[in-house]
C-alpha cells in the first residue's frame, strides 16, 4: 500500500500517468526531504501556498527546491497587494492538505477551482518532477508531460512565470 492520498493514485492511473513511488520518513521541510532524495532522479520541487491580503484569492507557487522566492517580486507581478502564507485551515479547505505536505496533487480536492498555480518557467527544462503524494512520507516522480496532463485534468488555472 502506498503512502499518501489514495485519490492521487486513482487519478494518475486513470490518466495513464506513470509515476515512481519512494517511501521515506516524514519530511515536512525541504531540508528534511533532501536527506531522502539522494537516489531519486528528478527535479525536486518546493510548493508554497499563499493567499492575497483580502483572503479571497489563493496561489500555489511551484519552483525547484533549492531556489528562493522573492515574495515581493511575486506580489508586484500579481498586482494583488501583500501576499501571506495561507493557514493550515485554508490548506485543508482548498487542497485537502496539512502544513508540511503541500503538493500540486492536492488540487484534486479543489473542486471549486479556487487555487491558481504559478510555475517557475525553469521547470519546463526538467524531464521528471518530484512531489509529495499529499502526505510527506513519500515522494512521487512524474514526467513533466504527465505533470502538465494532471494540471489540465484538475481544471485549475496556471501560468509559467519567470522567478528571479
Amino acid at each position: 500500500m502506498f503512502n499518501g492520498d489514495p485519490l492521487v493514485y486513482e487519478v494518475l492511473d486513470k490518466l495513464d500517468i506513470a509515476y515512481g513511488y519512494f517511501a521515506h520518513p516524514p519530511a515536512p521541510t525541504i531540508e528534511e526531504a533532501g536527506k531522502y532524495w539522494k537516489d531519486i532522479d528528478a527535479t525536486h520541487c518546493k510548493n508554497l501556498f499563499f493567499r492575497n491580503h483580502k483572503g479571497n484569492l489563493h496561489y500555489l507557487v511551484i519552483l525547484e527546491h533549492s531556489r528562493d522566492l522573492a515574495i515581493r517580486d511575486l506580489e508586484q507581478h500579481l498586482k494583488q497587494g501583500k501576499l501571506s502564507f495561507a493557514s493550515g485551515e485554508r490548506m485543508q479547505r482548498y487542497l485537502g492538505l496539512s502544513p508540511g505536505s503541500v503538493s500540486p496533487f492536492g488540487l484534486i480536492h479543489d473542486t471549486g477551482r479556487h487555487v491558481h498555480l504559478f510555475i517557475d518557467k525553469n521547470l519546463k527544462k526538467s524531464e521528471k518532477l518530484s512531489f509529495h503524494p499529499c502526505l510527506n512520507t513519500a515522494s512521487l516522480v512524474v514526467s513533466f508531460a504527465g505533470f502538465e496532463k494532471f494540471l489540465i485534468f484538475t481544471g485549475n488555472t496556471f501560468d509559467y512565470i519567470e522567478l528571479y
